[in-house]
């Protein structure tokens, strides 16, 4: 059975209550979650399951692609069986690090492919800093200096974001609506749009603030040649 991930309607959950379907060792699988696990190059989020004066640390979080189970592993094993009720808590701090990451990279993205026709071969949000990648044929810091700056100035613009649900094939009609240079979205029927209204529409899956205005500054780490026509730029927030 599946889990209904609450993270793709709200971001902003931070609690939540869920009932268990499976209990193994120190593997737990509910019904529902807020907890987002590693896809789409946004890392797991981390916190808290509870059960009355019982507390378990959720360390990894992460998605079963044939059945949609969403797995929860905890730092010790939990003395939890299926149909309890059990109480979600975000590390909301890592969490909306991670958000503001991830809508910064939105606007990157969109910069380096309106401006460079540049798509993205790879990337990773983390808690501390993010990556992407780009089919760039040469190591041109001022190309991403450019980008850097010009996302900085749209993220001024308080702008607020736009999340809803398309078909597939609707979905794949909108223009750049994929950015990935070698990857579709995944075979689902219905797809999450991220719009960032007169900038930037994606279909993804991760969370992301409401309001391009809680981004804070950007700032360019360091960039890598990663072979041919790979170039790397990892970032962070402030």
């Amino acid at each position: 059975m599946s889990t209904k991930p609450l993270y793709l309607h709200d971001s902003y959950l931070k609690e939540f209550e869920a009932r268990v379907q499976r209990a193994t060792g120190n593997q737990v699988v509910m019904d529902q979650t807020a907890f987002h696990p590693l896809t789409g190059g946004v890392a797991f989020d981390t916190g808290y399951l509870t059960k009355g004066d019982m507390k378990y640390r959720v360390v990894k979080v992460e998605i079963n692609k044939e059945t949609k189970e969403i797995i929860h592993t905890l730092e010790g094993e939990a003395d939890l069986n299926q149909g309890d009720v059990v109480k979600g808590i975000l590390d909301w701090d890592r969490r909306y690090g991670l958000m503001r990451l991830h809508t910064a990279a939105h606007l990157i993205a969109a910069i380096m492919y309106s401006d460079y026709d540049a798509l993205i071969t790879g990337g990773q949000v983390d808690p501390e800093h993010a990556k992407l990648d780009f089919n760039l044929p040469k190591t041109d810091r001022e190309i991403f200096e450019a980008a850097v700056g010009k996302a900085k100035r749209e993220a001024s613009k308080s702008v607020s974001l736009k999340i809803y649900f398309l078909t597939r094939d609707e979905a794949l009609k909108v223009p750049g609506v994929v950015k990935l240079a070698e990857r579709m979205p995944p075979e689902e029927r219905e797809l999450r749009i991220v719009e960032i209204p007169s900038i930037d529409i994606q279909a993804d899956g991760g969370p992301h603030v409401k309001n391009t205005n809680e981004i804070g500054e950007i700032c360019l780490l360091k960039i890598e040649n990663k072979g041919k026509n790979q170039r790397r730029l990892y970032f962070e927030v402030k």
